[in-house]
């Protein structure tokens, strides 16, 4: 799946537009490499890793939704790392 399509679909960015302007400008990395295009595709298990509210926001895809449902059905697509919390 696209990976601006992903963060629109899951709510983390208000509109695909967004979401390509945020990829565009170089913030977006997945599996640790800097995304370069909108189209770059996610799949579940790959790491996201975004700027957000001043914050850099690390999350796990844990599937890929079909569409933009309602806030839990989206929170039930990935996983937030806490990179604060102690590793174990």
């Amino acid at each position: 799946m696209r990976i601006d399509r992903y963060l629109f679909f899951i709510r983390l960015i208000k509109s695909r537009t967004q979401a390509h302007g945020l990829v565009g400008q170089g913030h977006v990395r997945i599996d640790g490499r800097r995304a370069l295009k909108a189209s770059d595709a996610v799949r579940a298990g790959s790491i996201v890793a975004l700027p957000l509210h001043g914050r850099v926001r690390i999350i796990e895809v844990l599937a890929l939704p079909s569409r933009r449902g309602p806030p839990a059905e989206a929170r039930l697509a990935y996983r937030e790392i806490d990179e604060a919390a102690p590793t174990q």
